[in-house]
């Protein structure tokens, strides 16, 4: 259990993150007929340093929420975090996606009520829709972007979905989900993921949200292997993740673990630990944490 200081820490980060109003797209569009199924554009607002974003040269930052799979939270709180790129040179794609179902809340680990976390298989099926849909919509929403420089990231929740969506041609053979060849991207920037189910799992991360996102315990073992990004090396893709290491909503030993995952199946991935860094100035665009995340793109998309 964390310390008073560091959940006081951790509440008072939150705050910071969530007290910026949300911004208004330029556009959103839709990949598929549920409401959930939009992508949200921001057109770069500057021009970027590899030449006029008005003749397609900007990059793609395909950005996945999180939120624990969980329903109360949806794309509008990383609004933000999606203008302070566009604010710097990005073109942006926010992607909404179904989280959980409005069935009862179900007791966490602690027995106190957790909202049911995630879809299955609906999560994954408007994630691997909303990635085969971007580099049309791209085309389409925002003619001053060019889809084939896109870097996808994600945030807690939202960087296991990254994480898994640049996996997919390593899914098992089986699953309705695998692509015959890896995703075009430049990169994926992965923030504080929850990337590690095992790890998720050992430290209680989110009330067990992983667990309800496959479906219950029943069916987690059966359904690990086509979910759990650590299952799913190497991908072959530039991978970074960058994590605070006060973070005590996702530990930093969750995205060690992905990376020891990684090392030991041959793939070198990337990990930027922060200090004195929690779990939301990541996406905070008043946090010098936001400024490291920004770099980090910029080095696949450029």
């Amino acid at each position: 259990m964390p310390d008073d200081d560091a959940a006081l820490r951790d509440a008072a980060e939150e705050a910071s993150a969530f007290s910026h109003p949300p911004v208004t797209p330029d556009t959103t569009v839709t990949y598929g007929d549920h409401p959930d199924q939009v992508i949200d554009f921001y057109a770069p607002r500057t021009p970027d340093t590899a030449g006029d974003t008005a003749t397609g040269t900007a990059p793609v930052v395909a950005i996945v929420h999180g939120g624990a799979w969980r329903a109360s939270y949806d794309r509008h709180h990383i609004t933000p975090f999606a203008d302070f790129l566009a604010r710097h040179g990005f073109a942006v794609a926010n992607i909404e996606y179904r989280r959980g179902s409005s069935l009862p809340a179900q007791p966490g680990p602690a027995g106190t009520p957790a909202p049911l976390a995630g879809r299955w298989p609906e999560t994954f099926d408007d994630i691997a829709a909303a990635l085969d849909a971007l580099p049309d919509l791209v085309r389409r929403a925002l003619p001053q972007a060019d889809p084939r420089r896109t870097v996808l990231t994600g945030h807690s929740a939202g960087g296991h979905l990254a994480l898994w969506a640049a996996a997919r041609h390593v899914l098992p053979p089986d699953s309705p989900w695998r692509t015959s060849g890896p995703a075009p991207l430049r990169g994926v920037v992965a923030l504080a993921p929850i990337a590690d189910f095992a790890m998720a799992g050992k430290l209680g991360v989110c009330d067990g949200a992983a667990v309800q996102l496959l479906g219950g315990q029943d069916k987690f073992t059966d359904r690990r292997p086509y979910a759990d990004p650590a299952l799913l090396l190497p991908t072959g893709i530039a991978t970074t993740l960058v994590q605070g290491r006060s973070d005590i909503v996702v530990p930093q030993a969750v995205a060690e673990a992905y990376a020891d995952a990684a090392a030991k199946a041959g793939e070198v991935v990337g990990l930027t630990l922060l200090e004195d860094v929690g779990h939301f100035p990541l996406i905070d665009p008043a946090a010098d944490a936001c400024a490291v995340v920004l770099e980090e793109i910029a080095q696949l998309a450029w």
